[in-house]
């Protein structure tokens, strides 16, 4: 038996501590004590040097959180013989001896659950029962277990007439099924099979009829639930298997008097009771907070913009990316159009790459260079036009787009006339028969249909190619020529006969048509043609020599400009200039009909009806940077030959356009910034762009919105501009929309489908064909024209205060001089002290250095 342990009473001294003491949670059971403790607990207090000795002491070696401790059997006997009395563990020496385990429990009580600090557990039970308590268990978790394991019996099925339904919703096979033998000749067996190339891009996967469904059904019935919110949808192929099913188009109602009856039960009523305060919970946060807002978009800088009704730009959508690696590899897009008469065919001029420029010295072979065609309907090439050197541009002529004008890198101009291959671009056979273009009319695994080459059939003669390349040509309008002075006459012809070219060399002005000082020699000389070389220009020969060609000089100095982009104004004639076209229809053909150019001839400027109202000036963007406005007109003596010359770009000018809705607003883009400028305004541009952080490299208008223009940047980003939203940065910017660099920009409106398209090529010869949002093309608020009148007053206001500024500095400076010449007695004397004391002052520097032996004459003069 164990020994008797005092009562557990509330002692002062344990209740002082008790109320006095932080509560900290124990893992011993917190269960009030009966008035009789457990047999098996025998409450103790243990001394400062028992605790020392036994590695028990309070709230360190044990605590609320870990009450728990082991003591040996054998260490607590010795400290009863060794202490006899004195030991803490005296009145249970008996019961320790009579432990069965080597190892007795000990546990802190530091609530004083038994009146003591300490108590000691005297049997192995109660020590298992207090280190791993049972988990509390409820009737009602007994009860839910005990269903959860309970395995579900079914019950017997009672028949109700659903079964007859079911079957008769089967579907059962009444056909025997088709067996299907495949053999082959037996002269086939071993022998190798040919495989051949196809591309796998342009696989096509027409729609057919299926004949397994061409059998008379009849019409089921099937469950379909109506719903108010119809959607219309469509599929690239047509459906072509029937199907019998049938639409319930008004739902079904039920009656007033079921509808009165459900609203009058108390079902309904308990159900409103229980989600009206949910559903007023609900309404009261809504309009405390809106829980659906975006915190990120609401945290980002553009919700920081005052402006409510800023617009939001949708992403552009790749339609097509254009390329044929058999002829652009290693090879790069210096200019891309868009054919002005046939839906969806673009051209790409191709060049070599700097990479690829480099090396040419050590490689010897031939080399083609193209003007590729391409559809964008299905990303095939329809047309190849082959050149001396690399394009660097061209243009389709306003009379007669079959006819290509193109400069090449070696300064060489060609010329080409595809009117032959109209049927390829159209998408139609040279049979006449109507058919889509697709990969198997010029498929390249059939070495009988191959893409259609046409060499350029007219070439500037050796003695006017330049030593730079033609970087930029534009066709002139057929309502004006030039003569050889420059100066603007009426074009009889009604058909656009002259261009010009630009290169860092000149900018040259060319005509098609033979003069009078060759058409009798080149009459009676006999013309060799290749086969597949048009003979449209066979009368230009190997003598076609430029009209007349200007170069922008630079200001006080005798060294020339290097232009690289020009912009003319398109001039449109008015009815005066329209009379006389018929005078001569032997000479002039209408622009519906192509005509011969070899039997046109140019006329003397003294028989032609000079025009007045021709503006023969034109922007010039050149390599250093530098604007030009200058005049192409050779004998103008009241402003001269050079207009003006702004230098405000900091690198290659390699945009100049012109805009397509004011034809007085020209846009320059250059690397690290753009410019809008003004005709007539000669002090500089009407509005400046900020410097931007990533190089531009192209850039063109909106061909929908006069206030919008689209900017390609050096990492293959696209930046929207709107003037009349933001002028210190753009819109929208697309990052990244390609992985190479941006070399050409050109937008395209499609007639047929009212979409807005852009194209954009990059450094490694691929073409990507986005379509614009409706965000970007919808119609703009009117005010461009204010906005320009605006910076137009800006820029006259900043002029005309820095005359005055400089005005005001040379007045100043002139007086300075005068007062200077003229000197005061007091100021005479003042200057003649202050040379006394600075001549005092090098004295004294010159003992202190010879004091110190560091002073060295000065060399005499």
């Amino acid at each position: 038996m164990p020994p008797k342990r005092p009562k557990s009473g509330k002692g002062s001294s344990g209740s002082k501590r008790k109320s006095k003491g932080k509560k900290i949670e124990s893992h011993v059971p917190k269960e009030e004590p009966d008035d009789d403790d457990p047999d098996d607990i025998f409450p103790m207090v243990l001394t400062s040097a028992t605790q020392q000795l036994f590695g028990c002491r309070a709230d360190e070696d044990v605590t609320g959180e870990s009450p728990y401790k082991l003591l040996r059997k054998d260490d607590i006997v010795q400290d009863m013989k060794k202490r006899a009395a004195v030991s803490d563990f005296s009145p249970v020496k008996q019961t320790v001896l009579d432990y069965p385990e080597d190892e007795i429990l000990l546990v802190f009580d530091r609530d004083f659950l038994y009146g003591q600090s300490f108590y000691l557990v005297l049997t192995p039970e109660a020590k298992e029962r207090i280190l791993h308590p049972p988990k509390p268990e409820t009737a009602e978790a007994e009860v839910i277990e005990n269903d959860a394991i309970k395995t579900p019996e079914p019950r017997q099925w009672i028949s109700q007439g659903s079964e007859q339904e079911i079957e008769n919703e089967c579907v059962k096979e009444t056909r025997e099924k088709l067996c299907i033998k495949f053999s082959r000749v037996r002269r086939k067996f071993g022998a190798p099979v040919c495989f051949s190339d196809h591309n796998a891009d342009f696989i096509e996967c027409p729609s057919y009829k299926d004949s397994r469904f061409s059998i008379k059904q009849m019409q089921r019935d099937c469950g379909l639930q109506a719903v108010p919110t119809l959607q219309s949808s469509s599929a690239q192929t047509q459906r072509k298997v029937l199907r019998n099913i049938h639409t319930q188009y008004t739902p079904r109602e039920l009656s007033d008097e079921d509808k009165e009856n459900i609203h009058q039960s108390e079902s309904l009523r308990n159900f409103l009771k229980t989600v009206t305060p949910r559903v007023l919970h609900a309404l009261q946060q809504a309009e405390i907070m809106d829980e659906f807002t975006d915190d990120r978009k609401a945290l980002s800088s553009a919700a920081k913009d005052d402006d409510s009704n800023e617009q939001v730009y949708e992403d552009l959508m790749l339609v097509r990316v254009l390329a044929n690696r058999a002829y652009t590899k290693d090879k790069t897009i210096r200019c891309i159009n868009w054919h002005p008469t046939i839906q969806g065919v673009i051209a790409v001029a191709l060049t070599e790459r700097r990479e690829t420029q480099l090396n040419e010295s050590t490689d010897l072979t031939v080399k083609q260079h193209f003007i590729l065609f391409y559809s964008c309907k299905n990303s095939t090439t329809l047309l190849l036009l082959e050149g001396p050197d690399g394009i660097f541009a061209f243009d389709f002529s306003p009379s007669d787009p079959n006819i290509i004008v193109g400069g090449c890198a070696n300064g060489q101009v060609v010329l080409w006339d595809i009117s032959a291959y109209v049927t390829y671009l159209q998408g139609t056979q040279p049979g006449g028969k109507k058919s889509s273009v697709n990969t198997d009319t010029f498929a390249s695994d059939d070495k009988d249909k191959k893409t259609p080459v046409v060499r350029f059939c007219a070439a500037s003669s050796g003695e006017s190619v330049q030593e730079a390349p033609i970087t930029d040509v534009q066709w002139l309008p057929p309502t004006f020529e030039v003569t050889k002075t420059g100066e603007a006459v009426e074009n009889k012809n009604k058909i656009s006969v002259q261009f010009v070219t630009c290169s860092p060399c000149a900018i040259m002005f060319w005509d098609v048509r033979v003069s009078k000082q060759w058409s009798s020699w080149a009459s009676g000389k006999k013309h060799t043609t290749a086969h597949s070389v048009s003979e449209t220009f066979k009368h230009l020969g190997r003598w076609w020599k430029p009209l007349f060609k200007i170069t922008p000089p630079m200001i006080n100095t005798r060294r020339d400009y290097s232009p690289l982009k020009f912009s003319l104004e398109h001039y449109t004639c008015t009815d005066d200039n329209t009379a006389g076209t018929t005078d001569d229809p032997a000479d002039g053909e209408s622009s519906e009909v192509v005509p011969d150019y070899s039997q046109l001839r140019t006329r003397s400027a003294q028989t032609l009806k000079p025009l007045e109202d021709v503006n023969t000036r034109m922007y010039v963007g050149t390599q250093e940077g530098v604007v030009v406005y200058t005049d192409w007109k050779q004998d103008n003596k009241e402003s001269g030959h050079l207009h003006n010359a702004k230098s405000l770009h900091h690198g290659v000018v390699n945009t100049v356009q012109r805009s397509p809705f004011y034809k007085d607003t020209i846009l320059t883009i250059e690397d690290w910034n753009f410019a809008i400028w003004k005709e007539g305004v000669t002090d500089g541009p009407i509005f400046t762009s900020p410097t931007s952080e990533t190089a531009y490299t192209a850039g063109c208008c909106s061909p929908s919105r006069s206030t919008d223009f689209f900017i390609g940047n050096e990492d293959g980003s696209i930046e929207v501009w709107d003037l009349l939203k933001k002028t210190k940065e753009p819109v929208q910017v697309y990052k990244h929309v390609i992985k190479a660099r941006i070399t050409c920009i050109k937008s395209w409106s499609a007639t047929t489908s009212k979409h807005y398209y852009l194209a954009v090529s990059d450094d490694v010869a691929a073409v990507f064909v986005f379509r614009l949002p409706k965000s970007l093309y919808k119609k703009e608020s009117l005010g461009l024209e204010k906005f320009f009148e605006l910076e137009e007053d800006r820029l006259k206001d900043f002029q005309r205060r820095v005359a005055k500024m400089k005005k005001e500095a040379d007045e100043l400076r002139k007086k300075g001089e005068t007062n200077k010449q003229i000197k005061t007695p007091e100021e005479q004397k003042e200057e003649e002290i202050e040379m006394k004391e600075y001549k005092e002052y090098l004295t004294l520097e010159e003992n202190i250095l010879k004091g110190l032996g560091l002073w060295q004459a000065p060399a005499e003069a």
